[in-house]
């Protein structure tokens, strides 16, 4: 009998906390405030190898798969840096996204942060492509045959 094998986050422990949810509306306001990805806030794209297609203006790319060892170094960054909000998302922001930003949540907790935020894009990425040319247009890479099909 054959075992599938397990899940990428299974050598990591189960997340304590539950995401807290970010409406793209939202997101889409602080671009529109003059507030900018990469200072005022960090959006985080999740996805390693199901990126095609364009990700949000002034994201970085952390794959989940590698992303739980390298936690507490991207908390030492942030806690030095302007940024108050970090905005986790994958496709759809079910899984990984939903992950990623509980395992943060996690550790800012363990840290006594109170100034860092993690947050999930609810809807990930396919729901800001999804939802017009507004939220295309803060693309970098966006390519609509990809959101289309």
């Amino acid at each position: 009998m054959h075992t599938p094998p397990l899940p990428w986050h299974a050598a990591y422990p189960a997340p304590r906390s539950a995401a807290t949810g970010i409406r793209r509306e939202e997101v889409l306001q602080w671009f529109r405030s003059g507030k900018q990805a990469g200072r005022d806030f960090i959006l985080v794209d999740l996805r390693r190898t199901d990126f095609e297609g364009g990700t949000i203006r002034g994201s970085i790319n952390l794959p989940a798969q590698s992303l739980y060892p390298a936690i507490p170094t991207l908390y030492s960054l942030l806690s030095q840096s302007p940024v108050k909000e970090v905005v986790w998302y994958c496709g759809s922001s079910r899984g990984r996204g939903v992950r990623a930003a509980s395992w943060f949540a996690d550790y800012i907790e363990l840290q006594g942060e109170t100034r860092l935020k993690s947050l999930v894009l609810e809807g990930g990425v396919k729901g800001w492509a999804a939802a017009g040319k507004e939220y295309t247009d803060l693309m970098d890479e966006y390519d609509a045959s990809v959101w289309t099909e």
